[in-house]
């Protein structure tokens, strides 16, 4: 009696250990299981990080083309019209070309102030602070800013007529700074266009959108009329739709929308809208 149940606690023994071990075994293979996910999680958010970044990298590549492009194009562009109206008329007409060289200069100093605070923004301050060096070179472009921008495209020989309806206010500055290329852009583009053409700039401030609208006049595409030849060289082109591109990407990031095309009576027009209330 008394070996059977010796014997009996030995089995039990044995099954328990048995049992253990197997727990044991189970546990570990757990535990493996555990640290290879974590490093497999590590693994992936390290490449989900790296992935952030190269789309933060590409974006701001892409603003800061944007930016550039705005500016020289914008810039170069009357300053061509400029130097060659001032070479057309300085022999016949020297107070005209001086007023012409003037603009040019303007244009130039325009374009270095604007390129300025561009690469002040980028370069980091020399104190450490957060503030941008340079950053206090020159305001940003805005639509309370407008009429300089208006007063040098008209003298360049484009007539422009502004419209505002609403009740203007601040604006955030990256809807104010996108308002201001929307009409810079497409003004610009009217320029290139040749003599005889006139804009049309319309400002809608409503409750939720801000709305924009520029027209420029020019040859039907019904009758099929060529441009009228320019008595003054255009100013050169910059690809196809690389501006509407960029103006397209700008709007995009605030949520609006942003519609250019032909006009059927002549010209071209280019509409945004952008919403305010967005979060």
């Amino acid at each position: 009696m008394g070996e059977s149940v010796i014997g009996w606690m030995l089995a039990a023994l044995v099954t328990v250990c048995a049992v253990a071990g197997r727990l044991g075994m189970a546990l570990l293979r757990a535990r493996r299981s555990y640290v290879k996910a974590l490093e497999e999680r590590g693994w992936l958010l390290e490449r989900e990080r790296e992935s952030a970044a190269r789309t933060a990298v590409d974006a701001e590549r892409a603003r800061i083309a944007r930016e550039l492009h705005d500016i020289v194009s914008h810039n170069v562009s009357l300053m061509v019209v400029q130097a060659a109206t001032a070479r057309e008329v300085l022999s016949t007409m020297p107070g005209e070309a001086e007023a012409a060289l003037r603009a040019v200069e303007g244009a130039g100093r325009d374009a270095m102030t604007e390129l300025r605070h561009l690469l002040g923004l980028l370069a980091p301050s020399p104190s450490g602070d957060d503030e941008p060096y340079g950053a206090e070179l020159a305001p940003q472009p805005s639509l309370s800013r407008l009429s300089p921008l208006i007063d040098r495209v008209a003298f360049a020989g484009l007539p422009v007529e502004v419209r505002i309806s609403g009740e203007p206010r601040p604006l955030p500055a990256g809807i104010d700074v996108t308002a201001y290329r929307i009409v810079q852009e497409s003004l610009t583009n009217a320029l290139k266009h040749g003599d005889g053409v006139k804009a049309e700039v319309t400002i809608r401030y409503a409750d939720r959108y801000l709305r924009l609208e520029v027209l420029n006049t020019g040859p039907s595409v019904l009758t099929g009329r060529a441009d009228p030849p320019p008595r003054r060289p255009r100013p050169p082109q910059d690809g196809p739709g690389r501006g509407l591109l960029g103006l397209r990407e700008r709007v995009a990031v605030y949520g609006g929308e942003l519609d250019a095309r032909r006009r059927l009576g002549g010209g071209y027009r280019v509409r945004a809208r952008i919403p305010l209330d967005r979060p």
